[in-house]
């Protein structure tokens, strides 16, 4: 298995900026474990399912800095009306 290039963070994660791509990589993840780490936050459901053992080791890395973007996503999307200040 080969380890994870910038080039395959890129193309595999939305929004991903140097220091977590740098992360991804410091984690000396695969493309496999990278893929499952996607599978685990987008549904952990069928993995469950399936009866797998909970995310461990590097994909459990990836799982908690691709949430931590996911989050940090969330804080920075468009404003509603709840979230403007009106002057008085």
């Amino acid at each position: 298995m080969t380890r994870l290039s910038r080039d395959d963070v890129v193309k595999t994660v939305d929004r991903a900026d140097d220091v977590t791509i740098a992360q991804i990589i410091g984690t000396g993840a695969t493309v496999e474990e990278l893929t499952e780490a996607q599978a685990w936050l987008a549904n952990d459901e069928p993995l469950i399912n399936d009866l797998r053992p909970l995310a461990q080791g590097r994909v459990r890395e990836l799982v908690d800095i691709l949430s931590e973007l996911e989050q940090d996503g969330e804080e920075e999307g468009p404003a509603g009306p709840d979230s403007m200040s009106t002057a008085s």
